[in-house]
């Protein structure tokens, strides 16, 4: 799906907190006399407090007697603890000290791209004020916590950008190749964090290439004539183009450590960003508590101190319940597909072709003149059948497959087509055609090997061809850019997909972007490997993921911001989950890959509007009494919420009734209700942002069969002196809800239209 060397690609489909822990410990082991890097989490601070260094060191000091320096990292900024290389015992210590919330092992998270905002602003079907989503002037901040940037891609030139933000207080870290004239008035800001567990120095030079393809989908320059070695050519540009970049290199090539990524969010605050995007976290399988997950207690003071903060939803779909960075303060991203297609066709005879996808820069001939031959039927003696048709490892006979095109049957199967190509070319075959439905619609790049992945339906009337005659030719043609496929966007098969495991009382993901094929900077990396002969390594890179997705809502964020510099992070995510869109480029429901209509589960509230959301007419304030509600109702206790919080709204307490169920009640742009046993009363409140401050809004219910909505009072009156109205939306089953039922609300005043999907669940 991405582009990476081997090393690279294996890390990202298979790293996981508990896959690493074995490594981390092992270099844990040589590094000090500790056994491992824990994090000490204090909950909030006060900026202005300057002892905290001294009050860490302290607390740090009364329990590590042995000698060698322990501490790693310092938080003081935006909340307060550090982290520390601690014996198991040392950190049990710890945890029972006064005004300590937890204490846990730093973890290892995992990192998670011309026309998609063309394919946005297409899609945007309002009628509202003319606007131009990307020809504000910004002095929007956006913050990136990746593996660093190339500062010399063309995406983050400064040409005709004014002075930096006088409230700007970060700074451009120097490395033996990275310096201050590195940074400018575009990329502002470059921080490095070195590994608690190494003494290499660091860098925030990107030496990956998914930090610098983040940044620049995010907040890069327009950059005409762009294109992966001729592939998806066109202007490439970032979603919010005037505003500025910070970057926190939080990741490596082993991947991103919890302590640094609290540590960036610590400077950030101090940094002065406006927006946060996260491209990382943990896997659905090892998703930490919220007291103990990195994200979720550096978003909830980034989001505190008035930061709106974007992350990716995970790659881990399209099972149910895989969701990751579902914190109600999140704005969690879904990924979807563009309109464009990079098609690699499997011709045969008499030019009938079958359409295929996947990035190859084949030298075949275009002539149909390769012997085919199915993986079953070129299986080696001992081979079982059905391993052979898949084309595992051991199973094919290299006499019967050396100068041949390969087919394999990928349905269902836990090798991938990367992996088949090095099966089938160590056999001496000259090309390979996958057959599996959900490669089909991502392209992976396959580099100068022949290869091409077909749908299972094309996969039947392939073997019928091949079945037809005794002597069966093709051959494969070098991918083609097809733009205006239909139907798009549909929701990626790898992105993660609700429900929530922390709460189902809340949607997650929020909304969808484009995470498919996405064009943008890379590094300048000479050494890389270059798909064929002739070709230079190229400075923009075709890349899928919801880490592709999530700066794209972090672009649009950023615009929000821009144009309302006043709007709380709560408010900026109101106005991108109500305006956003259902339906596709065919004025259908958007599908998942399998074609099924997707629901909240799959995309949230929608896919992302560029204009809508600039104008949203009204919005849901999440305020902070709500958040820490939620807390309470998560199972905190007022004692720790306090701590966390570091001050509290006058009276405040955990309410009595403090039980999951409540958490329907905050004031999110969207509803869940779990436990539904037939009826429900819940309660929203809304603000009146647009430009009419004389205007009625008229509730439009959307209702599942089976039951019955009501919406009081279904129209909203405001004025000058009220801007500001609840509502209450009554749920009663009509039949049995035996599975998750859909609907939606929304409130329209002939300008706007104000949706929010609900989800009831037994």
């Amino acid at each position: 799906m991405e582009r990476y060397s081997p090393c690279m690609i294996l890390f990202f489909l298979l790293l996981s907190v508990g896959a690493r822990s074995q490594n981390v410990n092992d270099i844990n082991n040589r590094n000090t006399d500790a056994s491992s890097v824990y994090i000490v989490y204090m909950g909030a601070t006060d900026s202005a407090n300057a002892s905290l260094r001294n009050d860490h060191a302290q607390l740090l000091s009364s329990v590590v007697k042995r000698n060698g320096r322990a501490l790693v990292h310092n938080y003081k900024h935006g909340f307060s603890g550090f982290a520390a290389h601690l014996s198991q015992e040392e950190a049990d210590s710890i945890a029972k000290k006064p005004g300590v919330v937890s204490v846990f092992k730093d973890p290892v998270l995992k990192l998670h791209t011309t026309r998609s905002w063309d394919f946005l602003d297409h899609q945007t079907q309002v009628k509202i004020d003319s606007v131009s989503a990307s020809a504000a002037s910004s002095d929007t901040i956006i913050g990136i916590l990746d593996t660093g940037i190339w500062p010399e891609a063309a995406s983050f030139s400064d040409n005709d950008m004014g002075p930096i933000p006088s409230r700007w207080k970060g700074t451009c870290m120097k490395a033996p190749d990275f310096d201050s004239s590195n940074c400018n008035r575009k990329l502002i800001g470059a921080r490095y964090y070195k590994d608690g567990n190494s003494d290499e120095d660091g860098t925030a030079r990107d030496t990956v290439g998914h930090g610098t393809h983040v940044a620049s989908t995010a907040a890069g320059n327009a950059v005409a004539d762009a294109s992966y070695h001729g592939l998806a050519t066109g202007s490439a540009r970032g979603g919010s183009p005037a505003s500025r970049l910070a970057v926190y290199r939080v990741c490596s090539d082993f991947g991103c450590q919890g302590s640094a990524i609290l540590a960036a969010f610590d400077d950030a605050i101090a940094d002065a960003v406006d927006v946060l995007s996260l491209s990382l976290g943990a896997p659905y399988y090892a998703r930490p508590a919220l007291t103990s997950d990195p994200i979720a207690i550096g978003s909830f003071h980034a989001v505190e101190r008035g930061i709106t903060v974007v992350c990716s939803a995970g790659n881990d779909g399209p099972t149910s319940n895989t969701v990751s960075n579902d914190a109600p303060w999140i704005l969690t991203v879904a990924a979807s597909t563009l309109d464009r297609d990079l098609q690699s066709d499997l011709v045969l005879p008499d030019n009938k072709v079958i359409k295929g996808e996947g990035i190859n820069f084949s030298n075949l001939s275009k002539s149909a003149v390769y012997p085919l031959v199915y993986g079953e039927s070129a299986k080696a003696a001992n081979a079982d059948a059905a391993a052979a048709r898949q084309c595992h490892p051991d199973t094919l006979d290299e006499s019967k497959v050396k100068g041949k095109i390969v087919i394999c049957d990928g349905k269902s199967d836990d090798y991938s087509t990367s992996e088949k190509i090095s099966i089938v070319q160590e056999a001496g075959a000259v090309g390979l055609v996958n057959a599996d439905d959900q490669g089909r619609y991502v392209a992976s790049n396959f580099g100068k090997f022949p290869a091409t992945v077909i749908s299972s339906k094309d996969e039947v009337t392939l073997l019928q061809y091949l079945n037809s005659t005794s002597n069966p030719l093709g051959t494969i043609l070098p991918t083609v850019s097809v733009n205006n496929f239909k139907p798009a966007p549909q929701v990626a098969y790898f992105s993660s997909r609700g429900p929530s495991t922390v709460s189902k009382n809340i949607i997650k993901p929020d909304i969808t972007a484009p995470g498919v094929e996405i064009l943008a900077s890379w590094t300048g990396d000479d050494s890389e490997e270059v798909p064929a002969e002739g070709k230079k390594a190229s400075s923009f890179n075709l890349v899928s993921g919801t880490s592709m997705s999530c700066p794209h809502v972090s672009g649009v964020a950023a615009t929000v911001k821009s144009r309302n510099p006043a709007w709380s992070p709560s408010a900026i995510k109101s106005a991108i989950m109500t305006s956003a869109i259902q339906m596709n480029n065919m004025k259908e429901p958007i599908t998942t890959d399998s074609g099924t209509v997707a629901t909240p589960y799959d995309y949230g509230a929608g896919e992302v509007s560029t204009l809508g959301s600039l104008q949203p007419g009204l919005v849901y304030e999440t305020t902070t009494t709500d958040y820490l509600n939620y807390l309470c109702y998560i199972g905190l206790n007022i004692s720790s919420i306090k701590l966390i919080a570091g001050t509290v709204p006058d009276g405040f307490a955990c309410p009595k009734d403090s039980t999951s169920d409540n958490i329907s009640n905050i004031n999110y742009p969207s509803i869940a209700v779990s436990n539904f046993k037939g009826t429900s009363k819940i309660t929203r409140t809304v603000s009146n942002v647009g430009e009419d401050e004389e205007t009625v809004y008229t509730a439009v219910v959307e209702a599942p069969s089976g039951v019955d909505v009501k919406v009081s009072p279904n129209k909203l009156q405001f004025t000058k002196s009220s801007k500001k109205l609840s509502y209450e939306v009554s749920f009663s089953a009509t039949a049995s809800v035996k599975e998750a039922v859909f609907g939606s609300i929304t409130w329209s005043n002939g300008k706007y239209n104000v949706r929010s999907p609900f989800v009831l669940t037994k």
